[in-house]
């Protein structure tokens, strides 16, 4: 705290951090929070011959959040892996993954570094269907990439490392940069893979889709079943809420702790100005009382021990109100009995 009473920049500036991480942590906790209760609130439909009905049935022939679980199958042709055989998808999704070691400056230790280099996703139509093959119904899958858990399942990877030369360590080493490999994966969506679909229901020309609602809530195909994928998100909604306490809390603690600082400063500033008040009546009444000749030297004395003269200069304030006796008795850190400023160094006075 600084001696005129208010918060000092450090102070400033932790308060106003933790009060924007707190506000971030809060907004995304909401978030998270609002997904967790419109994926508790969507209606569970069987995937069964009442599909059909259930759909006409409801207002403009849509559920607007809806979960259903099937196995998947292709429309007409599937995607066949390009390094497992007999593996065959409706969604597949290639990607070549850098790795290498990066010199941080700052700690002076290597760090591990990846980056996507090339990514290429795959897709072919795909209907949901039931598991018993008796029942004659399917939902067809539109728009698959926009779904915000997409279940595929790594089929194959495999990691390739750099070769490098004597010449090639030195010049990575003075670079900073030192290659480990490339990464290569290969991700599908199986046919015949369950899949559970959280999303907007339509019975269009007699046939169901299932597509990404219309009122911005999220959509899923999750390999997970409804009871999972909901206690993962309940399970990040107490993440996100724990952080955000704990945050808040220390927002709290340090707001609570500058209001504190600022109330014991006023009050010690005015417990001194009602010292120097009381000192001001009190060397008013001895100058009531005293003889004409000693007035000049009760204003010169003291405003300790009044008896002494004012032999010092306090700095930097530059208060001449103290004898050289009343100085060296003054409590560590030694502090202007006028204004409470630090003393930094003192000057001696010389009255000729």
């Amino acid at each position: 705290m600084e001696s005129g009473g208010r918060p000092s920049l450090g102070q400033f500036i932790l308060l106003g951090t933790s009060s924007v991480v707190t506000a971030i942590l809060y907004s995304v906790y909401r978030q998270k929070a609002q997904v967790a209760q419109e994926l508790k609130g969507a209606k569970r439909i069987h995937l069964g011959e009442d599909l059909k009905s259930i759909l006409s049935e409801a207002p403009g022939k849509c559920v607007p959040y809806a979960v259903i679980e099937g196995a998947v199958r292709s429309v007409k042709e599937t995607l066949n892996s390009q390094f497992v055989e007999n593996c065959k998808g409706v969604i597949q999704r290639l990607t070549l993954q850098e790795h290498k070691m990066v010199w941080n400056r700052t700690t002076h230790l290597w760090n591990d570094c990846s980056k996507i280099i090339h990514q290429r996703t795959n897709t072919v139509p795909f209907d949901l269907v039931p598991h018993e093959d008796s029942v004659d119904v399917a939902v067809r899958v539109l728009k698959p990439l926009d779904s915000l858990d997409l279940g595929l399942e790594t089929v194959y990877e495999k990691f390739h490392p750099s070769i490098q030369s004597f010449t090639d360590v030195i010049g990575h080493y003075i670079s900073g940069e030192r290659p480990k490999g490339i990464q290569e994966t290969e991700e599908m969506l199986k046919v015949g893979a369950t899949l559970t679909g959280v999303g907007e229901l339509v019975l269009d020309n007699n046939a169901v889709r299932l597509q990404p609602p219309k009122q911005g809530m999220q959509y899923y195909l999750s390999s997970q079943d409804f009871d999972s994928l909901l206690q993962r998100q309940e399970s990040s909604v107490r993440l996100w809420k724990v952080l955000m306490l704990v945050f808040g809390f220390a927002t709290c603690a340090t707001l609570f702790f500058i209001l504190r600082k600022q109330y014991l400063q006023r009050q010690e500033r005015l417990r001194l100005k009602q010292m120097e008040e009381e000192f001001r009546e009190h060397e008013a009444r001895l100058l009531s009382r005293a003889q004409p000749e000693d007035r000049e030297s009760l204003k010169s004395a003291c405003v300790v021990c009044l008896s002494n003269f004012r032999s010092c200069v306090f700095l930097e304030c530059g208060h001449v109100c103290s004898c050289a006796e009343c100085y060296r008795a003054l409590p560590e850190p030694k502090r202007c009995p006028i204004c409470r400023q630090a003393i930094s160094r003192v000057i001696p006075l010389y009255n000729s």
